[in-house]
């Protein structure tokens, strides 16, 4: 099944997406980009500090996945339940808390790989639960025939604020040291926090509004019950989830063999997840044109198969990389997610439109697996 091509209009050609919009895509940048530093600051500080072993790098990579997998459903029928932009100014504000454990417990002697570990499975319960609320608020935040450009400006603000606090990670982390770097995580974390407590009411009622609460684990049923037997929404939670696995698999020791196999050191891990966060960008700008272009069907599809592809390079890589090997490493990785995000653009506004129609014909709600449509 494909979708109908969007029609350009005088008003998606200078779409005013509002103030609230703006202010969400400002709040959650500075949040990506204090991400973006501990994704550099976090296995840095376990491999070169604390001579983390490749079991315990994996063990981290995976404690900080673990929550996506035990939370994604249950945080879609939440985000149903209660006001999303109070749970993005909660979850931001117990990011917070939850970074400055690290510079704690350096300064109090007792930072260890168990600090780590509790860090990173804090963070990961705090993100999935985060971008649950962040990604359902923008169709309130965006008219429906604005919703592809604005799920685009979302990526591409996104890339840029990645890209952004991969290069200061990795110069805060080579002028203060990882740990110190957690501050500037913190204090990322409270900037979101506090352009999301200023998003305007959206002052349109959720889906759904009206119907009898039931049991979260119904809802929960009810939504992978019409997932598995609607065609469409099938596909499109099944490719990006398989797809994440085999990411998952690869990124959980990216940055342990980085650091350690190939010996690149933080500068090197820096220059190659910068210029990935680069690619980000580069796909979210080019996203609608090509959706427009193609179709949302084989964007998805290229975007999807594009991934494992790109990883390749790394398989050939030798210790020791010099300029040449570090820039084919960062032009791979910036394929990877430039592929990642147009895919990944497309897949929001798809999941999005579906759930919509579906709240407005005989196939029931989507209510508990909205978050594994992206």
């Amino acid at each position: 099944m494909t979708l109908p091509r969007p029609r350009p209009s005088a008003r998606e050609k200078a779409p005013d997406l509002g103030t609230g919009f703006r202010l969400y895509l400002g709040g959650e940048s500075a949040g990506l980009v204090g991400t973006s530093v501990h994704l550099v600051a976090l296995p840095a500080l376990a491999v070169l500090e604390l001579d983390a072993t490749a079991g315990q790098a994996a063990l981290l990579a995976s404690l900080a996945r673990l929550p996506t997998f035990l939370l994604a459903l249950p945080a879609g029928g939440i985000v149903d339940r209660y006001a999303k932009r109070a749970l993005m100014v909660r979850t931001d504000l117990a990011g917070a808390v939850v970074v400055t454990v690290v510079p704690v417990a350096a300064l109090a002697g007792v930072l260890s790989m168990p600090v780590l570990y509790g860090v990173a499975l804090g963070l990961g319960a705090v993100g999935v639960l985060h971008q649950a609320a962040a990604i359902a608020i923008v169709p309130q935040l965006v008219e429906p025939a604005l919703l592809h450009r604005g799920n685009a400006r979302v990526g591409a603000a996104f890339g840029a604020a990645d890209t952004a606090g991969t290069y200061l990670g990795t110069a805060v982390v080579a002028a203060v040291g990882a740990a110190k770097a957690f501050w500037l995580d913190a204090l990322s974390y409270l900037v979101s926090a506090w352009c999301a407590a200023r998003i305007p009411d959206p002052g349109r009622p959720a889906a759904g509004k009206g119907r009898p609460q039931r049991w979260l684990a119904g809802e929960i049923w009810e939504g992978v019950a019409y997932t598995a037997r609607t065609p469409l929404v099938r596909d499109v939670v099944l490719a990006p989830t398989l797809t994440g696995v085999g990411v998952g698999v690869s990124g959980a020791l990216f940055a342990y063999y980085l650091l350690t196999a190939l010996e690149a050191g933080p500068t090197g891990l820096g220059i190659v997840m910068g210029v990935s966060g680069a690619g980000a960008l580069a796909g979210a700008l080019a996203a609608p044109r090509i959706v427009a272009r193609f179709g949302p069907g084989p964007t998805l599809l290229a975007g999807f198969a594009t991934c494992p592809v790109a990883g390749v390079p790394l398989l050939f890589a030798r210790p020791g990389p010099g300029p040449g090997w570090l820039a084919v490493l960062a032009a791979a990785g910036g394929l990877q997610l430039a592929a990642a995000a147009v895919a990944g653009t497309t897949q929001r506004s798809v999941s999005w439109g579906t759930s919509v129609l579906s709240h407005h014909s005989s196939l029931g709600p989507v209510k508990g697996v909205r978050v594994a449509l992206y």
